[in-house]
């Protein structure tokens, strides 16, 4: 019902920034996230936004340095890295979610786009 696709991925020193977009069609839901996952490593949380507040969630791991945005007109969100760190290295991945109860379950995942910052 929902299809997201991510880009804006490549290649930066550290120290660079690098921008995200991630487009939604179809059926998008109440928030969007945004997870990486490194090489050997399993998936993380790393930012989320709510469509209808913009309210934001951030990893420790992130805070300060990233910035998750949305455009409702355009069903986009973005994610701003800014003084990216070799360890973000990892293939980022944007996903939509809706509250159960009260948790939050993401039903729709991208394909993902790889981020490399070189040291």
């Amino acid at each position: 019902q929902v299809q997201l696709v991510e880009s804006g991925g490549g290649l930066v020193q550290a120290g660079g920034s690098l921008r995200l977009s991630c487009a939604a069609s179809g059926r998008t839901l109440s928030v969007m996230g945004w997870f990486r996952q490194a090489p050997g490593k399993e998936r993380e949380f790393v930012a989320r936004i709510s469509w209808s507040g913009g309210s934001t969630f951030y990893a420790d791991s992130v805070k300060g340095r990233f910035t998750i945005s949305r455009d409702n007109a355009k069903n986009m969100v973005y994610l701003q890295m800014n003084n990216l760190k070799p360890e973000d290295t990892a293939v980022y991945y944007c996903a939509a979610g809706r509250s159960v109860l009260v948790t939050l379950k993401y039903d729709y995942w991208g394909q993902g786009t790889q981020v490399t910052v070189s040291s």
